[in-house]
């Protein structure tokens, strides 16, 4: 019997001091709700995890982005559906003017109202904007068509959807009426004539307003295509990271009995040299 090296009471404090380490980080995982804390704990689970949750964050923004594209294409639309109403409403006053019971006094009256009406249809079309970026025409002091607007839908740089430059210009000049002056007139001939020109401005506009129209479908079918990815990513980097309860605790309560039980190896083991009092009495 030796008593100089107690070697059963170091192995049970060996055993019970690293069970106690398995006790800390079960309960760390318990605390945190992870069952990755850091990288010793799955050093390669880890790496998957993190990356799954960077591709989540960008194509979470990306939802953003495309939630604020349906906005901006939602303001055009509206505007140049306002537009389309004052169109709607000049061709009228037009017809209205073209007859021959309509006097020269009348006339003048109607191309005032007609000529005050394309002021406002361009004044729509300088002042729409978002967040300060004019939409239907290149900007608030430049009738000229309208530049491209690209829109980030993705992780990867042609992960894009675009209004392309060239097709919107939805003032009097780009719908073919030049300005509100060209819309003056004197006579009932001069109002039939311009009957003609208000059916291609109102063809031009719509052809304008489905450039919105198809944009804001392509992106919001992007935008649930992301947001189904996103929630998939989610789940997919829970299953990594995220502790599982039950599992957990039913593992904590095993290794605080398994540490309970080596407090006492130690107990005993330490009793045991004490048996060596009784061979020297």
């Amino acid at each position: 019997m030796r008593i100089n090296t107690n070697v059963s009471s170091l192995t049970a404090q060996n055993a019970n001091t690293q069970n106690n380490k398995s006790v800390a980080s079960s309960l760390e995982k318990l605390s945190t709700g992870l069952r990755i804390n850091k990288a010793s704990d799955d050093a390669s689970g880890l790496a998957i995890a993190d990356k799954l949750r960077t591709q989540a964050s960008s194509l979470s923004q990306s939802v953003k982005n495309g939630n604020a594209a349906i906005t901006l294409t939602q303001i055009a639309d509206k505007a140049m559906s306002e537009q389309s109403n004052i169109l709607d409403i000049i061709k009228t006053k037009l017809i209205q003017a073209s007859t021959a019971t309509t006097t020269s006094a009348g006339v003048t009256a109607i191309s005032q109202d007609i000529q005050k009406l394309g002021a406002q249809l361009d004044n729509i079309a300088k002042n729409t904007n978002y967040n300060g970026m004019t939409l239907l025409q290149a900007s608030a002091g430049s009738t000229a068509t309208a530049g491209t607007r690209i829109f980030q839908l993705g992780e990867f740089s042609g992960d894009t959807i675009e209004i392309t430059s060239g097709q919107v210009q939805a003032n009097l000049s780009g719908l073919g009426l030049v300005s509100a002056g060209n819309l003056s007139i004197g006579t009932n001939s001069d109002a039939s004539a311009l009957l003609d020109d208000m059916d291609t401005a109102l063809t031009n506009l719509n052809t304008m307003r489905s450039v919105f129209g198809s944009t804001q479908t392509q992106v919001q079918s992007k935008v649930r295509n992301l947001e189904t990815t996103v929630t998939n990513l989610k789940a997919a980097e829970s299953i990594i990271r995220d502790v599982d309860y039950a599992a957990e605790s039913a593992n904590f309560n095993k290794l605080n009995i398994i540490s309970q039980a080596g407090t006492y190896a130690i107990s005993q083991a330490n009793n045991v040299q004490q048996n060596v009092m009784r061979l020297l009495q």
